[in-house]
């Protein structure tokens, strides 16, 4: 198996979920209710009940990425947010991190998902508020995307990564790139 540089692993990965984006929104989501009339706006993003989105290093790249664009007062928030949940619901990188349910950090009212375009985790671009059950994707259809997305992180970590809750993830990359100094605004603490 040939190797990935991170920038062109991050290329790829952009392009396969923008790719999904579109399957998602022309096959399935005019079957969905629509998020700006939904009753709770962000409620499938914030239910502490429902939410366990789990993603890979690479994921966590390209969504650290994307966060470091926003100004440095929201940046300090959000990543508040992300030390917030991870001690609010008890989430660590060990044992079985699936049964841990968690609100999503990255949800900011009035805004929507902060990540949308540039690093929406594969869950969340699956997930939308279907009425029918049988209107929902397959699995199938998000688990041939992960795979894919598993491949792409052997191929540009070896062995060191796997699936994590999106916040230890998040802490995890900033905590890196804060201190190799690769992007974050200087002195954020997260």
């Amino acid at each position: 198996m040939k190797p990935l540089t991170k920038t062109k692993a991050l290329a790829k990965l952009k392009k396969m979920k923008t790719n999904y984006q579109r399957f998602v929104r022309d096959e399935y989501e005019h079957k969905a209710k629509d998020c700006l009339t939904c009753e709770v706006q962000g409620i499938c993003c914030t239910d502490a009940h429902f939410v366990n989105v789990h993603i890979t290093r690479l994921e966590a790249v390209a969504i650290t990425k994307a966060l470091e664009k926003l100004d440095r007062a929201t940046l300090e928030i959000v990543y508040q947010r992300v030390s917030e949940t991870i001690e609010k619901y008890d989430l660590n990188d060990s044992g079985d991190t699936l049964e841990k349910k968690f609100a999503c950090p990255l949800f900011e009212k009035g805004t929507g998902c902060l990540v949308h375009k540039e690093g929406k985790p594969l869950p969340c671009i699956t997930h939308a508020c279907y009425e029918n059950k049988e209107d929902l994707p397959p699995n199938t259809v998000q688990l041939k995307r992960e795979s894919a997305v598993e491949l792409l992180n052997t191929r540009t970590f070896g062995n060191a990564w796997n699936w994590l809750p999106l916040p230890v993830w998040i802490r995890k990359i900033a905590t890196e790139r804060t201190e190799n100094t690769e992007g974050l605004k200087s002195g954020l603490k997260i």
